[in-house]
């Protein structure tokens, strides 16, 4: 996929510039060509001789090197590659990128570069938060910097929240998304639900479950990286914003399928997200008060609207491909094949949530793939890899050839 490509990589300072060494032995076992450039900052963290070992290829770092700049120079520094990758990217040299700063040779080649620029954000969670990064950040994206991360987690100083970059093989995956933006499904819109949803108890309480929204988001990368345009609509959830996909975040059954809605038309639809059966009828706008030997409240619910089965209705808005996610315990085929017909998706994924299991917030999963010609169990799989495969045969299903053979 990404053999023969080139990419110039900016590492920045950063504590996270170990993982661009991981990063870069990645990129080189798929067969890209790498320059890189070295700022002032990540060379306190990593070495150029380091860098230079992994690509095979002079590492730059000096503005006014006379030596440099006579050999490549930052202009065609800038240009000669397909896509600028910065990773770490600091707060400071997203600052200096927002502002159109010059002085230095990463900040001069990401001015000068007419190529796709992707950053990945590493800092501390408070600078993550400030108002100033939040807007340099924006702007960046208005003129269409690309992004992948940050994500949450404990940092190197001890904190913890959002402003770990991202992983290697996440920052992987958004070049292959970039480059495979032409890929198979090119032209298609997509639609993927993912996470669960919180049905208000009163204010401070909610109705919801252990979904974590990592087979949702696996999805909507999978199918972003074949082309598709994909809208992905997620609960609460603490996966990050798979890269180069619309993401709209909801809380509730029915704001989810208003988002549902309002991003079609759409030709193809998965239901990933572990959405409430049920709400709370009317919920109390004050929290309610637990008194000394009164019994607990007694909560009136109905029913949530039903996301799959309103997508699925037949019409002129109706995706061409349905696909819907079922959470079972017990016969789990025949629970999901019962669920296929009553909703009237194309497809089902069936999978196994009982105790044990670590389906819920795990990051495997074993799944049947249900549709009209019956089930087909896959072996217990990486969630990626769960999303990689269903990607594959949705692509498969709206392919000429495969529909010339259907035909036959």
């Amino acid at each position: 996929m990404l053999k023969g490509k080139r990419i110039l990589l900016v590492i920045a300072g950063s504590i996270a510039a170990y993982k661009t060494l991981d990063l870069i032995r990645r990129l080189r076992e798929q067969g890209v060509a790498i320059s890189a450039i070295l700022t002032k900052g990540g060379a306190e963290f990593v070495t150029a001789l380091s860098v230079g070992s992994l690509t095979g290829e002079k590492v730059y770092s000096e503005l006014f090197s006379l030596t440099d700049e006579a050999e490549m120079g930052h202009i065609r520094l800038s240009r000669q590659a397909e896509l600028v990758v910065v990773a770490p990217a600091s707060a400071d040299l997203m600052a200096r990128m927002a502002a159109g700063m010059a002085d230095d040779l990463a900040t001069a080649t990401l001015l000068a570069t007419d190529k796709p620029v992707l950053i990945a954000p590493a800092m501390n969670v408070m600078m993550w938060r400030n108002a100033a990064t939040a807007a340099n950040l924006a702007l960046l994206k208005s003129r269409g910097i690309l992004t992948v991360g940050p994500n949450s987690g404990e940092m190197a100083d001890g904190e913890s929240g959002p402003g770990r970059m991202a992983e290697p093989a996440e920052i992987l995956a958004a070049v292959e998304s970039f480059f495979t933006a032409s890929g198979v499904l090119k032209g298609r819109r997509a639609l993927v639900t993912s996470g669960p949803t919180h049905e208000a108890i009163d204010p401070v309480r909610y109705i919801a479950n252990h979904s974590s929204g990592k087979q949702g988001h696996a999805i909507a990368a999978a199918l972003r990286r074949l082309g598709a345009e994909t809208t992905l609509v997620t609960g609460p959830s603490m996966e990050p914003d798979p890269p180069g996909v619309s993401v709209v975040r909801i809380t509730s059954a029915s704001e989810m399928l208003a988002a549902c809605e309002a991003a079609l038309p759409a030709e193809i639809a998965v239901c990933a997200a572990a959405v409430a059966d049920w709400r709370v009828a009317d919920p109390p706008t004050a929290k309610i008060k637990k008194a000394a030997g009164a019994p607990p409240p007694r909560l009136e619910l109905v029913e949530n609207p039903d996301i799959l089965a309103t997508l699925a209705t037949p019409g002129k808005r109706r995706p061409a491909l349905v696909v819907g996610f079922a959470a079972e315990t017990g016969d789990v085929v025949r629970l999901a094949t019962d669920k296929r017909r009553r909703k009237g998706c194309d497809w089902i994924v069936a999978n196994d949530v009982s105790p044990g299991t670590g389906t819920f917030g795990g990051d495997r999963n074993r799944v049947h793939l249900i549709s009209e010609s019956g089930a087909e169990a896959w072996p217990l799989l990486g969630k990626a890899e769960v999303a990689r495969r269903l990607a594959e045969r949705i692509a498969q299903h709206f392919s000429p050839v495969s529909k010339h053979e259907a035909a036959q």
